[in-house]
């Protein structure tokens, strides 16, 4: 049983200011029976952050970075903090998030009552929509791309618990063991497929991955796009493939990989960020970013005990983006890309 949690807490800029006072106050509401420690790091910390976060969360563990660190170190920072201060259970969570009174014990009781998992996500739903969904955990595509599952749509029927393919890090829960294998989130992902990265690395190394649906956290979510976001999406996702799969799964969707590259290209130019893309390339091409991909490649060989046939069964063969309604994805892209999906997928046999 979990009887002690430590919660961590991302601030940058004047998050703290628009979202923290909710969160705080839902957190003190918990009907859980245990001990819990808020830790909030502070990226790109000021003073003035400090005296906020200090007048709203006096009991909160202020943890401070005078850079922005990252989603994937700041949160490395908090847990890190946590362990020496002697916990193995950290509820990762946004700050722009409600909790229902019930989300922690929700989630202790599934932790409790579940084997051999890495990650427990709770329900997110969108706030105030609170009937729609936010994730119920999130997809992944063989090609990199990750999304939510169920996003935006209302509940059509009661929910159990269930294996997901990966969890979103706005709200779940994570245990020692399993991130001292693993090695950890990536800090040189700095931003997104963060959360994508690790799930990956949790499977490979044989843990299951679960949502723990009575558990429900409310996400004042706001979908937003932008060139440098499009930067970090691209880079990020091509770390994760030449890093996670075998070379021989590589070499089976490469075709399909230099097609949507085209794709995304011409995608690129249209819409302006083809300088970003570019700047991608350059990374991927640099002589001095190989030796990370090397070791990473090395480090994930270490810890991986489950084939990649195995970790594929996860992956889907569609790319669902709900914030992007593309017709030419929908109608073209998903059909191509799923039939030579399910076919080389069966291919795979290491």
């Amino acid at each position: 049983m979990i009887d002690k949690l430590a919660i961590i807490l991302i601030n940058y800029r004047d998050y703290a200011k628009e979202y923290l006072v909710d969160c705080i106050k839902s957190l003190k509401e918990q009907d859980f029976s245990g001990s819990f420690k808020i830790f909030i790091v502070d990226n790109q910390s000021t003073e003035e952050t400090q005296k906020k976060i200090k007048e709203i969360a006096p009991e909160a563990e202020l943890i401070i970075n005078k850079e922005n660190a990252g989603f994937a170190k700041g949160n490395n920072d908090g847990i890190k903090e946590a362990i020496e201060e002697g916990f193995d259970y950290f509820f990762l969570l946004n700050m722009d998030t409600i909790l229902e009174i019930d989300c922690l014990s929700k989630l202790i009781k599934v932790a409790s009552n579940t084997e051999n998992w890495g990650a427990i996500q709770s329900r997110l739903m969108l706030w105030p929509e609170k009937d729609k969904v936010n994730s119920l955990g999130n997809n992944l595509h063989y090609l990199g791309f990750g999304f939510s599952a169920g996003g935006y749509q209302k509940l059509p029927f009661q929910l159990e618990v269930q294996p997901i393919t990966y969890f979103s890090g706005a709200a779940v829960l994570l245990r020692k063991n399993v991130l001292e294998e693993i090695c950890f989130f990536d800090e040189k992902l700095w931003m997104y497929h963060d959360d994508l990265d690790l799930g990956w690395k949790m499977r490979l190394a044989g843990y299951q991955i679960y949502l723990a649906p009575e558990s429900v956290v409310y996400h004042k979510y706001q979908f937003t796009k932008s060139i440098e976001q499009y930067y970090w999406m691209e880079r990020n996702r091509f770390i994760c493939l030449l890093t996670n799969y075998k070379l021989g799964t590589l070499l089976l969707i490469l075709p399909m990989l230099i097609l949507m590259e085209g794709g995304l290209l011409l995608f690129s130019l249209v819409n302006g960020f083809w300088r970003q893309k570019f700047k991608v390339y350059g990374w991927l091409l640099n002589p001095k970013n190989w030796s990370y991909l090397k070791s990473r490649r090395q480090k994930i060989k270490k810890i991986k005990k489950i084939k990649d046939k195995e970790v594929v069964k996860y992956f889907s063969g569609k790319i669902k983006f709900q914030e992007i309604d593309n017709w030419l994805l929908k109608w073209v892209g998903n059909p191509i890309l799923n039939l030579y999906w399910q076919v080389v997928r069966r291919l795979i046999f290491w």
